[in-house]
């Protein structure tokens, strides 16, 4: 197989449109991918910097920067932004929709054109979001989750902003369509299911989801928005609605989007963990299977969310138990990963110590929640920091990190260039000391008793909200420096040769960048994705 390409790379070949047409109208999968990679990242560092703001204002009891109002709004917009804008796209839309069919040895994806037309929802739902903020009775102050019956009767603007949701569910549906498609249709000669690299497999279990779960929440905003402008009474109880009801709903949803979030993360560190330890994956299969038992027992646990808002006692153990089950599947991801790297040849280069973090950060968060998922522990953390703490280690640390592991690994496919390696360590230690100083001490606010959400809070919880802000400072330095780096490295890094990490997966066989339609010849698939060592 080649690892250079004669032809020019798809930033060089001309297309239909020039100039900025030439990507808000691309049905390229490579210029789509780069297009919810710019857009997210611009969304994530809106949301860092009211996060930022956030904990300043908590720093000390007290009003410090901001109001009580304007502090429900920037946290609300935090955690819509994050969860709606970020992560949730993140990986699939933004890396997979880059890589996946080059590792699948596919031109492009099933279906080009609404592949752009999923990156237009998404940019029209984020719009729609950002207007939501300046316009009606100002930004929402619901929280992400936009709890009924507060999310009916305030006056701020939550009816634009739970549409500008609502279109980026569409978005999201659009892309789990069009690639389980694509990984059913577009697989190159020889690739057969086992054969597949696993991030694919993360992918195909993802999109799953996104396209049997996400509809659900599309209808309960829709009946929200109804709610609103009719008062036809869905949740409201004063109308003879029932607002767990929509608890249920979002629920059915949310949890499942948990999967969304983390299964792609999940997937991208397993390509990179045996190109860096020059091995061979431990437990192809189990962790093949293990993507889709995660997103299947998933759809069942919604519950554990509910614990304290009134539900049968059986009802509560069912989901319960149901918790616990899904930490089997992601137990034996953690396994292979470690049995991956045990007596391998490691290379502790950038990638792989944001990949060591995830799994170092990951497992705190799995085993706190643990916690959350057995009922006597969950009614005394429930509504406290310790949801906030194991919620960041999880999507944060979990999800973010393993984003940044795999943003360093695919750099050099993306750009064709290289970034400074030293600079990268540099930004991945800071990035871990300042993520555990933020998130750590909320572990302990949540013990002794310190609910979120609240804008002001006891004297006697001061020195961990104090460790805490502390913490975020730290944690936007190193991300600063990651950026820095990457963002400058685009303009002046080395060029990147066609396979810089010697991997085995096809996107390492075309050059760097890839060219227009991916490969010179249609590759050929002869034997499994990972083949490193003696044997390869």
């Amino acid at each position: 197989m080649t690892t250079e390409s004669s032809e020019k790379s798809f930033y060089e070949t001309p297309g239909r449109h020039t100039g900025i047409l030439s990507w808000i109208l691309s049905t390229d999968h490579k210029r789509i991918g780069i297009l919810y990679l710019t857009s997210m990242f611009s969304f994530f560092f809106v949301a860092v910097i009211l996060g930022v703001l956030m904990r300043l204002e908590l720093i000390a009891p007290g009003r410090t920067i901001m109001s009580a109002t304007t502090y429900n709004a920037a946290f609300t917009v935090h955690g819509v932004i994050m969860i709606f804008l970020f992560i949730i796209p993140g990986i699939p839309a933004g890396l997979g929709n880059f890589i996946m069919p080059l590792q699948i040895g596919a031109r492009d994806v099933a279906f080009p054109r609404i592949n752009l037309m999923s990156w237009w929802f998404y940019i029209s739902g984020a719009i729609v979001i950002i207007v939501s903020l300046f316009t009606g009775g100002g930004a929402p102050d619901t929280g992400w989750t936009f709890y009924v019956p507060y999310s009916i009767r305030t006056g701020t603007n939550v009816t634009l902003a739970v549409f500008g949701v609502f279109l980026l569910g569409i978005s999201s549906t659009l892309t789990g369509i069009n690639f389980v498609t694509t990984i059913h249709r577009l697989r190159a000669p020889g690739m057969k299911w086992f054969r597949l690299p696993l991030f694919v497999w993360s992918l195909y279990a993802t999109g799953w989801v996104q396209i049997l779960a996400t509809p659900v929440l599309a209808l309960t905003l829709l009946l929200l928005i109804a709610e609103r402008l009719y008062g036809l009474g869905f949740f409201d109880p004063s109308k003879g609605g029932d607002p767990l009801m929509f608890e249920h709903l979002f629920w059915i949803y949310s949890h499942p989007a948990v999967y969304i979030m983390i299964l792609p993360a999940m997937g991208a560190v397993t390509e990179i963990i045996p190109v860096f330890a020059r091995r061979t994956i431990f437990g192809y299969k189990a962790i093949a299977f293990s993507s889709l038992a995660i997103a299947s027992a998933g759809y069942l646990v919604w519950g554990h969310h509910m614990f304290t808002s009134g539900m049968s006692d059986t009802a509560r153990m069912v989901f319960s138990f149901l918790t616990f089950i899904v930490a089997i599947p992601s137990g034996i991801k953690v396994f292979n990963w470690v049995a991956s790297l045990y007596k391998g040849s490691i290379e502790l280069v950038s990638p792989l110590l944001f990949t060591i973090s995830f799994i170092f950060l990951f497992s705190i968060g799995g085993l706190t929640g643990l916690i959350n998922g057995a009922l006597a522990t969950n009614v005394f953390v429930h509504g406290t920091y310790f949801i906030v703490a194991h919620f960041h280690y999880t999507m944060f640390g979990g999800t973010a990190f393993a984003f940044f592991a795999a943003l360093h690994f695919w750099f050099p496919k993306i750009t064709g260039r290289m970034y400074r390696e030293a600079l990268a360590i540099k930004a991945w230690i800071i990035l871990f000391i300042g993520f555990n100083v933020l998130y750590f001490p909320m572990f302990i606010l949540g013990f002794e008793g310190m609910p979120r959400r609240y804008y002001d809070y006891l004297p006697r919880f001061q020195t961990e909200q104090f460790i805490s802000t502390v913490g975020s400072w730290i944690l936007a330095t190193g991300l600063a420096i990651m950026f820095y780096n990457l963002i400058s490295s685009i303009f002046t890094g080395e060029k990147a040769p066609g396979n810089p990490w010697g991997g085995s997966t096809l996107e390492w066989t075309t050059s760097s960048p890839p060219p227009h339609e991916n490969f010179e010849e249609q590759p050929v698939v002869t034997g499994g994705p990972y083949r490193f060592g003696k044997g390869k």
